[in-house]
């Protein structure tokens, strides 16, 4: 399975598969007695593997340990690793990511053996997108310092590049082996930018315009080379081909001529992947992932 996205420009989704954003979205959540940004997962299962078939690269998936109505984003409710597991079983091709795993809040030695079970699992789909974290009310409940985040992010690394593996008895191991997983930072993880460049093996920057990513690409590239740089759209497809684009939070609403000339300028300015996220969406999710896998992805996948 190849996982190297910086050959190319792909184009993947963000889960949840929801528009719980939009105004029926949110009329549907009131209905379910739900709070605000909880999304409806009754139908992920038919989305994923419509996702998959259609020929998107990357199913993304968040990191959200505890729901705060501050936030008010839940992100996919189920819990990262054991969500990608079930997703596994679901989908074929489409690569699996973590956008991304609070390290600081888990242990890295189960994060480690986590990750490689998703990997083989999978047959070799996994990108491991990990942060440091950044809601500092998450801490106290997991017992674990917000201010201390930055060591224990480098500590938790080490573990997973096998730095700490003399710490094992001797016939120990960790089973199964962590390999063949890149290891992406979501942001610069409370490190410099020479540190994340040297470390990681590519990065989930937050969303943005095609000339803020290219200030951050340019920033990228002078530490980490070719090494991947991914970001995130949240996309509101209308009807009409031919609508213009209007930028919203993070995103654009606009048509699929609007989306091919928007994710073309992403290209342009040196970005390798996108992940669609459509909590926005007002069309039916079902109706956008088909007419950008017929419209748009083809401009950019081959």
């Amino acid at each position: 399975m190849h996982k190297d996205l910086s050959k190319t420009f792909t184009i993947g989704v963000e889960l949840p598969l929801d528009n719980d954003w939009t105004r029926e979205g949110q009329a549907k959540r009131l209905r379910q007695h739900k709070p605000f940004g909880v999304p409806d997962m009754s139908k992920h299962k038919e989305r994923i593997m419509l996702a998959d078939q259609l020929g998107f690269k990357v199913a993304w998936v968040r990191d959200v340990p505890l729901y705060d109505p501050d936030f008010g984003d839940a992100a996919q409710i189920y819990e990262s690793f054991s969500y990608l597991g079930y997703l596994s079983a679901c989908t074929n091709n489409i690569l699996l990511g973590t956008a991304a795993i609070v390290l600081p809040l888990r242990q890295p030695w189960i994060v480690k053996k986590a990750a490689a079970t998703i990997n083989e699992l999978s047959n070799n789909r996994l990108i491991l997108g990990v942060a440091s974290g950044d809601r500092p009310i998450e801490y106290p409940l997991f017992n674990v310092d917000f201010d201390s985040r930055s060591k224990l992010f480098r500590d938790s690394l080490d573990i997973l590049k096998d730095k700490e593996d003399s710490k094992l008895n001797e016939g120990q191991h960790l089973l199964p082996e962590f390999k063949n997983i890149p290891i992406y930072v979501a942001g610069l993880a409370q490190q410099t930018p020479d540190w994340v460049g040297e470390h990681m093996d590519g990065w989930l920057a937050y969303p943005g315009t095609a000339e803020d990513h290219q200030h951050r690409v340019n920033l990228w590239r002078s530490v980490a080379g070719s090494k991947p740089y991914v970001s995130f759209i949240h996309l509101d497809l209308v009807d009409d081909p031919d609508a213009p684009i209007v930028r919203h939070h993070f995103g654009v609403q606009t048509g699929v001529k609007g989306l091919v000339a928007e994710l073309q300028r992403m290209k342009q300015a040196g970005v390798n992947h996108i992940g669609l996220h459509f909590r926005r969406n007002t069309q039916p999710i079902e109706d956008s992932l088909k007419q950008i896998a017929r419209d748009v992805l083809p401009h950019f996948q081959q």
